[in-house]
């Protein structure tokens, strides 16, 4: 039953991401809006299909794990900030990308994006990829196994939006956070550094 809810879950992301990046339908929707439902729809999924005890194990904020998931966006920040001048210098295609990545700003208050992003939507797609997706595969495979197929996943339903770079972020970003999922185990650590990072690029800091 639980592999069923998984494959559901992975499916429900595929539809969502087609809907809010494709060039095709991407003009019909409230990105924000989509967003909010998906990764709510999402990390309902995952709770929901945790079991209580296990949810405890996660989600521990203890100083630790606080540390270490604001220490985390620390340097995947540094690696975005680098990566951007290098992305820049190198393909005469980066600056459009980057700038199309941000086009969804002006369909929403940039204080409520903050909010949605810090709160919401960078909280719940942890919850659900690493924290249940990747949990999940790592307990009826090698956790290296899992951690790659569900990174590939992440980064693929992001290919609707024919952007390279943005398809090469959500790479990079899902190898971090899921390298560190593996190693600590710990859904409040992940959730902590996402939460913060999305908040930093696309409002406080960003790169665009």
């Amino acid at each position: 039953m639980k592999n069923r809810t998984l494959y559901l879950g992975y499916v429900i992301a595929i539809v969502f991401w087609f809907l809010m990046f494709s060039p095709w339908t991407k003009q019909y929707f409230n990105f924000w809006i989509m967003m909010m439902i998906a990764s709510g729809i999402l990390s309902t999924i995952a709770l929901t299909n945790t079991p209580k005890e296990e949810l405890k194990q996660l989600y521990k904020f203890n100083f630790k794990n606080i540390a270490y998931g604001v220490g985390s966006f620390v340097i995947l920040y540094g690696i975005f900030f680098v990566g951007n001048l290098i992305t820049r210098s190198i393909f005469n295609f980066a600056p459009n990308q980057i700038e199309n990545v941000y086009a969804t700003k002006n369909q929403a208050d940039a204080i409520l994006i903050g909010l949605a992003l810090l709160f919401w939507i960078g909280p719940s797609e942890e919850i659900f990829w690493r924290a249940f997706a990747q949990n999940m595969l790592s307990k009826k495979m090698s956790p290296m196994r899992a951690f790659i197929i569900n990174t590939c996943i992440y980064t693929f339903i992001h290919i609707w939006s024919f952007n390279f770079i943005l398809i090469l972020a959500a790479a990079v970003a899902g190898i971090a956070w899921g390298l560190l999922f593996m190693k600590y185990r710990s859904g409040s650590m992940i959730v902590i550094s996402h939460a913060i990072w999305d908040c930093f690029v696309f409002v406080i800091i960003p790169f665009g």
